[in-house]
């Protein structure tokens, strides 16, 4: 009887979270309140306060369960003890973004997270969540990237913070245009080759000298050109 009992549990939890993935995406955070959800799950609202302390910690148990797998799979490789860096890198970026779309419930969660909630008042708990997730992948690049430029596979010059920042800046754009425009996405067939692009930017980096003009073609200008272009000074 006890086991029927926490089984049973069980799945009132799961019961309301997919339901709380519904209709977050139908409606929005802001908009949908506790007894939103416990009217569409069937169930009442001291059911969603048994398992929930609120609306915030619901969103935060919906979001873990397709992002915490990530986080414990790909986003907890330590890059930087790898034998190959960049390999490790770039299986955990690839990885990511045929996760976005292949599984429609992270596709679903995602585009609650990044286009359905606006982050302030009882949800700001949740931004700083999300951030420390996002701040703890960010860090596991940059660490790999910095393995990778003591073992020659970058250029000794290059900023690995920075680069770090727009490797992360490509994941979360991706990820976003993905699953806010699925149909007009490059995502599903070409995420290896963006990441794969990028890494090789990284890998061939282009640095205006100091203090050098940079020639800039006009808009509508020939790449060829010689005419019509305009001149800024590259900042010390």
């Amino acid at each position: 009887m006890v086991r029927r009992t926490k089984d049973e549990a069980l799945e009132t939890r799961n019961v309301i979270l997919d339901t709380a993935e519904r209709v977050f995406s139908e409606r929005g955070v802001s908009r949908t309140s506790l007894a939103d959800i416990a009217a569409a799950a069937g169930v009442t609202r001291g059911a969603i306060y048994w398992h929930f302390q609120d609306k915030a910690d619901l969103f935060c148990k919906m979001v873990a369960r397709v992002t915490l797998p990530m986080e414990d799979a790909p986003c907890r490789v330590d890059h930087g003890a790898a034998a190959d860096p960049l390999a490790s890198i770039r299986g955990m970026m690839v990885a990511i973004l045929r996760r976005t779309c292949e599984d429609p419930q992270a596709r679903r969660v995602f585009h609650i997270v990044f286009h359905k909630c606006e982050y302030v008042d009882e949800m700001r708990p949740v931004w700083k969540r999300l951030n420390e997730m996002q701040a703890g992948c960010l860090a596991g690049i940059e660490k790999g990237l910095k393995a990778a430029i003591a073992r020659g596979q970058l250029p000794k010059g290059l900023d690995a913070r920075r680069a770090a920042l727009g490797l992360h800046a490509l994941l979360d754009g991706l990820i976003g245009k993905s699953v806010m425009d699925p149909d007009g996405s490059p995502l599903k067939r070409d995420a290896e080759q963006l990441v794969d692009l990028f890494l090789e930017g990284l890998q061939h980096p282009v640095h205006a000298a100091r203090g050098r003009s940079v020639r800039i073609p006009a808009r509508g200008a020939r790449p060829d050109a010689s005419f019509g272009t305009r001149r800024i000074r590259a900042r010390r």
